[in-house]
């Protein structure tokens, strides 16, 4: 976890095919690369960009140290030659990509790569691996989020997590997405995000009784106490030993600002509404009741739909591992190759499959807001080069099904280029905000979709449209491939 040199982090093949071009064409062909996905995650309308900030970290530190020079003599596949041109090796390259907060759809860039065709593919794996994960988390997050209508999520997965780099880097990611903290003091100390918790029930069996134990943690805690009431019985030990607790310190004079209860098990629903007519007849109105257990969004949502009175969730295996839909799915692939007189040729990737065909070109994003709400009506894969004004109509149409179209007109909607410059020739011009100011623009993202997209079940897709030029390109390209 400390080393940051992760230019190893890679497949096999990259390096082998970065010799090929060493060997067999001309190491400063540049070209494009695109790194987007075709689905979005969890059956949901909206995926959410993450892992920008650690791309970049990557790319800074992009270089073969002795020891990976070492390594690779050692499997006796790479020439020494090509070695030796890996001993001053570094990124010299342009980088685009999506902001990380933003709302993405599937089939557009979020990373656009240009440059020197070895080092275009080297960065392939790495920042597949990195963007992939964190959005896939941040998605994960803001479905649960959505879900708790408002109450605060809790990430509390990092026991459960694929190791430490996907509890540290989730945990970010979760909170990006909408969790109001986490309980992992790594990610706290590593990207200032609120850490919060309370205790487990070993906390509780460790004192003779579960009173004592309450009185204990409250005497330490009294201005963080949320008290685990489920390690006997729940209503008739454990919330009136809360209760008998809270009362102390009411009277002790200790003001109640952050108390309330956690329930760990059982039927939260019955169990969160018998709680709160206790507490509330106890003169406890204002305490917490907090869950836990193997939560995720469908059970939020469906708790929250039987009325139960849980207004803070802790969210851990469901979350951290995205378990329903573990995999992003992201992919890389060519778009065009510069020719000697500096214009890119585009190129495109056939499958039988028409979702697997690849937009050629050298493209970039146009996001397309309705103007009299603001929400999202479509967002415009198109040719670097081409120009749109909002004081014209602008026709789309359905990449898949082009018969379909839709025509917008002039002042009735907003474009936003999405697509920002991280690195231009190899030097970075992009700073990366802060996870929670990252956070609050998400929510600001978020904002901008509509209801029907975010719902949880059969959400309304949101059309990924090209423009007349790029899809002309495209359909040229398939009747040149159609010819062979």
């Amino acid at each position: 976890m400390d080393r940051q040199n992760l230019t190893l982090l890679t497949d096999l093949y990259e390096l082998t095919m970065m010799q090929g071009y060493f060997k067999h064409k001309d190491r400063n062909e540049t070209v494009i690369f695109d790194a987007f996905f075709r689905t979005n995650p969890c059956g949901g309308g909206y995926a959410i960009s993450a892992g920008l900030e650690q791309i970049i970290q990557y790319i800074k530190d992009l270089h073969f140290d002795k020891e990976d020079i070492d390594y690779l003599k050692s499997l006796g596949i790479f020439e020494d030659d090509f070695l030796t041109y890996l001993k001053d090796f570094k990124f010299s390259g342009d980088i685009y990509a999506i902001p990380e907060g933003t709302v993405m759809f599937p089939r557009e860039p979020m990373v656009k790569v240009i440059a020197p065709i070895m080092e275009a593919q080297l960065v392939e794996t790495a920042i597949l691996n990195i963007i992939n994960h964190q959005s896939l988390i941040a998605t994960k997050a803001s479905r649960v989020c959505y879900a708790a209508k408002g109450d605060g999520i809790m990430e509390f997965g990092l026991r459960r997590a694929q190791g430490p780099d996907a509890g540290v880097l989730g945990a970010r990611a979760a909170v990006i997405g909408g969790c109001v903290g986490t309980s992992n003091v790594l990610c706290g100390q590593l990207f200032d995000v609120p850490v919060k918790g309370t205790h487990a029930h070993s906390w509780i069996m460790s004192f003779p009784d579960e009173y004592t134990a309450f009185k204990t943690y409250a005497d330490m805690y009294p201005h963080a106490c949320i008290l685990l009431v489920d390690t006997y019985d729940t209503l008739k030990s454990g919330i009136p030993n809360a209760i008998r607790v809270f009362r102390e310190m009411r009277e002790n004079g200790i003001t109640l600002d952050n108390y309330g209860i956690r329930l760990d098990s059982g039927d939260l629903a019955y169990l969160s509404k018998r709680a709160r007519k206790m507490l509330d007849e106890a003169g406890f109105t204002d305490a917490v009741i907090s869950a836990s257990n193997d939560l995720d969004e469908f059970l939020i949502d469906s708790l929250k739909t039987q009325g139960a009175a849980i207004t803070s969730w802790g969210v851990g295996t469901n979350l951290i591992t995205s378990k329903d839909n573990p995999s992003f799915g992201g992919v890389y692939k060519l778009a065009a190759i510069r020719d000697e007189s500096g214009t890119f040729i585009p190129k495109i990737k056939l499958s039988e499959n028409s979702e697997k065909v690849t937009n050629p070109g050298n493209k970039t994003i146009y996001r397309i807001y309705e103007k009299e709400s603001g929400k999202i009506k479509a967002d415009l894969i198109c040719l670097k080069e081409e120009h749109f004004s909002e004081e014209n109509s602008l026709l789309l149409f359905d990449p898949i099904e082009p018969w379909k179209h839709t025509r917008l007109e002039a002042g009735s909607y907003i474009l936003r280029e999405i697509l920002t410059p991280v690195f231009l020739n190899g030097e970075c011009v992009y700073t990366s905000p802060k996870t929670m100011e990252i956070r609050e623009y998400c929510q600001k993202e978020l904002n901008t979709l509509w209801e029907e997209t975010r719902r949880l079940v059969n959400p309304h897709e949101v059309y990924v449209d090209l423009s007349q030029k790029l899809y002309d390109t495209k359909i040229e390209l398939l009747s040149q491939m159609n010819k062979l």
